[in-house]
């Protein structure tokens, strides 16, 4: 399947010279979603993935149909103030201003093999934030799965000591 076919591009979103990937186009089309589903699935299998982590939102769209398909935990990725228990938390520099992330205390275990999925790999800032908080509970990051690839803007340089899979490139 083309899923560039089911991608929309939109000029100047949400600023003038951003050519914004919607991805919306593919998640409504049940066809087309099941099989990005499917292709992340084969590669977690490949990869061995024990439990998938995914930053909100869109990771939470396309890694728990995968988690649920292997029968695994899913561990949410958030935004500050939204999990209820504790969490560690990564703090990390945007291009304009920062982000932080935070993940339960307990949500991996110590040698647990973790797939990080998410919908975008751009700058790879989010993922990389991801994994420094996977890795400091003591779980080993076996690949980073993304429906979209943006190659400009080296994403996946920056996570060069990681399996990075993605289904279609920009």
């Amino acid at each position: 399947m083309n899923f560039k076919d089911y991608i929309a591009s939109i000029p100047d979103f949400p600023s003038e010279g951003i050519l914004f990937r919607d991805i919306t186009p593919l998640m409504a089309d049940g066809e087309a979603f099941h099989a990005a589903c499917e292709e992340l699935i084969a590669y977690a299998k490949k990869i061995g993935a024990e439990v998938v982590a995914g930053p909100e939102s869109r990771g939470f769209i396309f890694g728990c149909p995968v988690a649920h398909e292997l029968k695994i935990g899913f561990v949410p990725v958030r935004k500050p103030g939204k999990l209820p228990r504790k969490t560690i938390s990564y703090k990390y520099d945007l291009e304009y201003g920062s982000n932080e992330l935070h993940i339960h205390a307990d949500a991996i275990k110590p040698g647990q093999k973790v797939l990080i999925i998410d919908d975008l790999l751009a700058t790879g800032g989010t993922v990389e934030a991801t994994i420094r908080m996977v890795e400091q509970l003591g779980g080993e990051v076996v690949g980073c799965g993304f429906l979209i690839e943006l190659e400009a803007l080296g994403g996946r340089e920056r996570l060069s000591d990681y399996d990075v899979f993605t289904l279609l490139k920009y």
